[in-house]
């Protein structure tokens, strides 16, 4: 059984790492060769991801479901509407920047992520952390210092998009799997997927109203159409090895995706980028890896010395 199950994770991981990649490359090439509203996009890839989720989980919630009054209460479709608020911030801001700079310096930012996730716990639940996860975001603070400071595309819009986009990213991450691990609702990947999708296109509501976007040419419509069905399967099968996998081991298989995708990016685009540049993504990304281990290790010595502490007592 647990052979199969990281089967699984094999099959998971690799489709994961293939779809980011064919959206970030479709991304890019729609929003800086083909000029489309960053806006637009997003709204096109939440419509579409909705529409093949509602196939998929609409139709067989609706019918068979939603009178489950157990799983489908008030505050489930209140942390819906919350991740998918949380969506819909990150998939525009992560498009701005895409626009704005290169893909490369994007995915190096995003791979920080670790950093605001320890800034954010302690602001928002005080948590604090061991000196060996303080020492581990060293090199990662270093490092996109570095990198920010001799990326030839940098642009100061395109960097806050890219910085915001990750605080936004590790807050919908967390409550994400807390919400997978719900034994009350049981929820699935699937189901997340359509049903915070669905928030996110509602939320894009006022963006048609409000603002005036330029339609792109109906001969891009089959590309934006690839591009929502990549969008789409990089989220639920994100979401899908998110549910097997522990946070720490989903952090790790992260960075070594970004490592990938900022490889890849510079051979299929061309960037020019400077040794420092590539000293700094490297700082980040090993940086990263020291956090991972850090965090391990300072888990398995809290549980160690819960173990001892409850062994005392026990002979006392």
């Amino acid at each position: 059984m647990k052979t199969k199950r990281w089967v699984w994770v094999g099959v998971f991981g690799f489709l994961w790492y293939f779809f980011s990649f064919t959206t970030l490359f479709l991304n890019k090439y729609i929003l800086s060769t083909k000029n489309v509203d960053p806006r637009f996009l997003a709204v096109s890839q939440m419509i579409l991801t909705t529409s093949v989720g509602f196939i998929q989980v609409g139709i067989p919630t609706v019918v068979m479901g939603l009178h489950d009054k157990q799983r489908f209460s008030r505050k489930f479709f209140r942390n819906m509407f919350l991740v998918g608020l949380m969506r819909f911030v990150t998939v525009v801001l992560g498009l701005v920047s895409l626009k704005a700079v290169a893909a490369s310096f994007v995915e190096t930012v995003k791979s920080s992520a670790p950093l605001f996730t320890v800034i954010a716990s302690w602001l928002m639940r005080g948590e604090r952390t061991g000196v060996l996860i303080n020492v581990s975001l060293v090199p990662i603070m270093a490092g996109l210092a570095l990198c920010s400071a001799n990326e030839l595309s940098f642009d100061l819009l395109g960097f806050t998009a890219a910085f915001s986009n990750n605080v936004f990213d590790c807050i919908q991450n967390v409550f994400s799997k807390t919400l997978l691990s719900d034994e009350i609702t049981m929820i699935t990947a699937n189901e997340l997927q359509f049903f915070t999708s669905f928030s996110a296109t509602l939320l894009q509501i006022p963006l048609w109203v409000l603002t005036e976007m330029e339609l792109p040419e109906p001969k891009l419509i089959p590309l934006l159409l690839a591009d929502g069905v990549s969008f789409h399967l990089q989220s639920i099968t994100a979401y899908c090895l998110m549910n097997l996998i522990s946070p720490v081991t989903h952090s790790v298989a992260n960075t070594v995706k970004r490592a990938l995708l900022i490889w890849l990016s510079v051979m299929a685009f061309g960037n020019t980028v400077t040794g420092l540049s590539w000293a700094g993504t490297i700082l980040v990304i090993g940086g990263v890896f020291m956090y991972n281990e850090a965090k391990k290790y300072t888990q398995l010595k809290l549980k160690t010395s819960y173990r001892y502490t409850a062994n005392k007592m026990i002979e006392l």
